[in-house]
């Protein structure tokens, strides 16, 4: 299970882009949000949940995003928050509502310094329809990586070979196999099982 931590509200500041901490605050203080930093998940940067048997807002946001992926998670999450108050659990997650919530925190957000130019490109590129995680919009998370740490040896699928070897972050080893519509089809070395990867799923590169 990911370690959690509440986030003290003066230490938000520290994972998100200088100055984008003034504009989260509001909804977090008028919601009373139950904000939580959590070691890295495999499968979500960030979850909200609805209040429910006595407990308020709560938001989960995984702490090892670089700073423009943190604020995009949070406001994600946050757009979940307002669609809920206003809706309840009458519309779909990421339907229409959502969409449009999403979307007009971006934009109240992008052209104001608060993030690079190519980063809120991508992020104009899908506002329209948002993807319903940042995972899912492959062309934000090309551009979103180009600030984590560099990691050596790390890579995301697409940009290894044919045939190149690969390991996932539990250990297990495959070999990238030919694309099949959007993913690869990539087979299990211990097992001969094949699985379909994201072209943008990142893994390190192994040896034969």
């Amino acid at each position: 299970m990911a370690a959690k931590q509440e986030a003290p509200l003066h230490a938000l500041a520290a994972y998100l882009p200088a100055g984008t901490s003034e504009e989260v605050m509001p909804f977090i203080l008028e919601y009373k949000v139950h904000l939580t930093i959590t070691r890295e998940r495999q499968s979500i940067l960030g979850d909200y949940r609805h209040p429910y048997d006595g407990s308020g807002h709560r938001i989960s946001i995984n702490g090892n995003l670089n700073p423009y992926a943190f604020l995009i998670t949070l406001l994600h999450e946050i757009a979940h928050l307002v669609t809920w108050v206003k809706y309840a659990n009458r519309v779909a997650a990421h339907g229409k509502e959502w969409k449009h919530e999403f979307a007009e925190i971006l934009r109240h957000i992008i052209g104001r310094g608060f993030m690079p130019t190519d980063v809120e490109a991508a992020i104009m590129a899908g506002i329209h329809s948002p993807a319903a995680s940042s995972c899912a919009d492959e062309n934000l998370m090309r551009v979103l990586r180009r600030y984590d740490p560099q990691k050596v040896n790390h890579f995301f699928v697409e940009q290894l070979p044919e045939g190149a070897i690969f390991k996932t972050k539990d250990g297990r080893i495959f070999r990238k196999g030919a694309r099949i519509r959007k993913r690869f089809r990539c087979e299990e070395i211990a097992t001969k099982r094949v699985y379909l990867f994201s072209p943008v799923y990142e893994v390190e590169a192994a040896e034969a």
